[in-house]
């Protein structure tokens, strides 16, 4: 028996798992994917708010505050990209500028330090070169900045591995029941006992809360699409800039990414499936034409990619993190929206407080607070480089032209403590596919070294999770057989690229 089962490996389930590893305690977390951040948490703005927003008392402006604040040791701690680049709220002509002065009254009494109204056109256009000919006014928040979504996700993820948690992937939680001495949690076939629960499944969130509490939650999917523009564009926005907020979010957003691409979006709309990530032409021309309106000159032509997200928006409106009140030992953490990235290390440290307070156990004498990524080799000094490359000449074969992303990095994304499995896996540890070209080059090399390195069949290489192959066949030269592809590697890069 476990003494905590926590459902769901994104930002929040793996914050959790990082703060209840510095205790003496068995946890495991259940992800039905194949990764970590593979859920709510994978498509969002990777924006670190700055507080403004989230109305005064709620636990969304308190957690905002708290995780804003500890974002840069975090980030120290676990080596996460982060930049803070302040963010721009922009009252257009024909807008009303009264939102701004509400937000300076919210941000204000959620602490929101140096926020400030610009109402000077010429500031602006100092500020930021491209703000948009029909913007009057601005409402600035220094705190404000940019992280990548999934290495904040696997970063606390390694680091609670390293501190002796269990991941369990591809294990979907079917149903969830009480029992006397805890709870019995259905996976299939499996059924895996624990003495609490940690409900941080995102969308799914309220369909386990409803299977042990007669007090019913309602958690409706709320779909966001974004538009990726092409490193080209990275620089059309210095910081990040919001329209004026809506009723159901913050309003589309321009902003660079920490890795030098420009991101518009997202839309907000609410959806009657769990599942519906699906993009829309009319919803990406939205968010074509708002983001025109904060930031001119940037071309169409070099938009690369388009996604969608889901948010988990509680009937409420806010976040829920507690312990139900009629089944002890089940702890929510559901509603989690915006802000809920921000939020995420506050969210991990509340979870444990509330855990902690059930099973009340020992603190470990040691943890192990650092966490080392994998380390990019177009960005390091050319001293450094070569070193690594003497050493492992692998680090010298460049895989992904466009990200310049060598084999060695691709290798190290295979065999880390919570190991890549699939093409996105690779993607998003290392960006092998990430640029210009989407993957039109590397797809062949990283399946095969996917395949090489798991021992699989390239029919079994996934993008992602189950039902997600690549290969359906390979033709005669493989038919009847079951052995992983091993031609030697000029042969493989040949056949694939006509194959796929």
């Amino acid at each position: 028996m476990y003494d905590v089962i926590i459902i769901g490996a994104g930002v929040s389930g793996s914050a959790a798992a990082r703060e209840l590893s510095r205790y003496r305690l068995s946890v495991c977390v259940l992800e039905r994917e194949e990764d970590v951040c593979s859920g709510t948490s994978k498509a969002n703005s990777g924006v670190v708010h700055a507080g403004y927003d989230a109305l005064p008392g709620t636990l969304k402006a308190k957690l905002n505050i708290l995780g804003n604040e500890m974002m840069d040791q975090l980030c120290s701690d676990l080596d996460i990209p982060f930049r803070r680049i302040g963010s721009l709220v922009v009252c257009a002509e024909g807008e009303d500028p009264e939102m701004l002065h509400t937000l300076l009254r919210r941000g204000m009494e959620n602490s929101v330090p140096g926020l400030r109204l610009i109402t000077d056109r010429k500031e602006l256009e100092e500020m930021e070169p491209n703000i948009g000919d029909a913007v009057t006014a601005a409402l600035y928040a220094p705190t404000a900045g940019i992280i990548c979504p999934f290495t904040l996700n696997l970063a606390m993820a390694e680091n609670a591995a390293e501190n002796g948690v269990e991941f369990r992937f591809s294990l979907p939680v079917e149903e969830i029941r009480r029992e006397d001495d805890g709870y019995s949690v259905f996976c299939g076939k499996e059924v895996i006992r624990t003495r609490t629960v940690f409900n941080a499944a995102g969308v799914y969130g309220d369909v386990f809360h409803n299977q042990v509490s007669g007090k019913k939650v309602n958690i409706t999917p709320r779909r966001g699409e974004y538009l990726l523009y092409d490193k080209k564009a990275g620089s059309a926005a210095g910081h990040v800039i919001f329209s004026l907020p809506g009723k159901k979010g913050k309003g589309i957003l321009v902003a660079p990414t920490v890795h030098g691409n420009l991101l518009m979006g997202p839309t907000a709309e609410d959806v009657p499936e769990k599942e519906m990530t699906d993009t829309t032409a009319a919803a990406l021309q939205r968010i074509r034409e708002r983001g025109t309106v904060s930031v001119k000159n940037v071309s169409p032509k070099l938009v690369i990619t388009s996604f969608a997200g889901l948010r988990a928006h509680e009937d409420g409106g806010d976040f829920i993190i507690r312990e139900a009140e009629d089944a002890p030992g089940f702890v929510d953490c559901i509603g989690i929206e915006s802000p809920g990235l921000t939020a995420c290390p506050a969210i991990g440290v509340m979870a444990a407080e509330i855990i902690c307070g059930i099973l009340h156990p020992e603190k470990k004498d040691h943890f192990l607070e650092k966490r080392q990524g994998i380390r990019r080799i177009a960005d390091l000094p050319a001293e450094e480089r070569n070193r690594m490359i003497r050493e492992n000449p692998a680090y010298g074969r460049i895989v992904c032209r466009c990200e310049e992303v060598s084999e060695g990095e691709i290798l190290e994304a295979l065999h880390g403590i919570i190991p890549a499995v699939s093409m996105d896996g690779i993607k998003r540890r290392v960006r092998a596919g990430m640029g210009r070209c989407q993957g039109g080059f590397c797809t062949p090399k990283v399946m095969d070294l996917l395949a090489r390195e798991c021992s699989i069949p390239l029919t079994e290489v996934k993008k992602s999770g189950s039902g997600s192959p690549l290969i359906l066949s390979m033709g005669k030269r493989t038919a009847g057989t079951d052995a992983p592809h091993t031609a030697p590697e000029t042969e493989r890069g040949r056949d694939h690229e006509e194959k796929i």
